[in-house]
């Protein structure tokens, strides 16, 4: 125990505080989908949220410790609000339930029967980074970044942690996501190297149609299976043994069409 002497009083007591509601035990209650914000627990300090295969789509920028927000903050500013402020934009306009910026990048979740919208969404953003959004900056800051994509799919838990509400706002709370999906996601984008796309094998078994393992054919008119299996088994990171790899970005000529119809195959679920 933390002693009168060690700390003083007024801080003890919120420790204490702490340690007595964590001594009072967790009660979970099972939720279908991702619920909005307003709705994620805060008031009841025992409760938390259990939503089954959330997918996690995790972007961050590669390299953006190179840029300088003290010599350079103009536009070392204008990366990040490029990066992270498009992703958040592109992911809310495919419906992610939930979007957080995360350091230098963003995060999106998404519910288990969004599975091709998440990949559509993360194809997109992969697209945007590579054709519009990094040459952008390296052009601007002299600096070799990049993009890194991951996503993972499994059980979470949720609850706001922080201070409850006053007047009926504040801004000293936060969602809590625990869980694999947001942290092996995180992971695999780490993983990946710029313009590459790293899911786990338990999210890329839920994305099998033709439309999604197959190129259109261009520039050839021969069509090409997109992916490549990474083996993880030596890698103590991961909780599976496999991965795969997207290199492709949505096509000039039918990425559109693709885009559409991608989108639609959550609703045939």
């Amino acid at each position: 125990m933390i002693s009168t002497t060690q700390l003083p009083e007024r801080f003890r007591a919120i420790i204490d505080e702490q340690v007595s509601i964590y001594n009072k035990g967790r009660t979970i209650e099972e939720a279908a989908s991702i619920p909005d914000t307003v709705d994620i627990p805060i008031e009841d300090p025992k409760k938390w949220l259990r939503i089954p295969d959330v997918i996690c789509v995790f972007v961050d920028m590669q390299n953006s410790t190179k840029l300088s927000a003290d010599s350079h903050d103009k536009t070392t500013a204008g990366a990040y609000q490029l990066f992270a402020g498009s992703a958040v934009k592109l992911f809310s306009g495919f419906e992610a339930p939930y979007i957080e910026v995360r350091g230098d990048g963003a995060f999106a979740l998404f519910d288990k029967n969004q599975a091709y919208r998440a990949i559509a969404a993360a194809v997109t953003f992969k697209t945007f980074a590579n054709e519009v959004c990094i040459p952008r900056i390296i052009e601007d800051t002299g600096v070799s970044i990049g993009c890194h994509i991951g996503i993972d799919q499994k059980v979470v838990l949720v609850r706001k942690l922080g201070l409850k509400r006053y007047r009926g706002r504040t801004d000293k709370q936060n969602e809590v996501w625990a869980g694999r999906p947001v942290n092996m996601a995180a992971k695999l984008a780490s993983k990946s190297q710029n313009n590459q796309l790293l899911v786990s094998d338990r999210f890329f078994s839920n994305i099998q149609n033709d439309l999604v393992m197959w190129s259109c054919g261009c520039p050839d008119n021969a069509k090409k299976y997109l992916w490549s299996p990474v083996v993880l088994t030596s890698n103590e990171m991961f909780d599976f043994d496999r991965a795969y790899l997207l290199v492709s970005n949505w096509c000039t000529t039918h990425g559109s069409d693709y885009c559409d119809r991608i989108l639609g195959l959550d609703e045939d679920q």
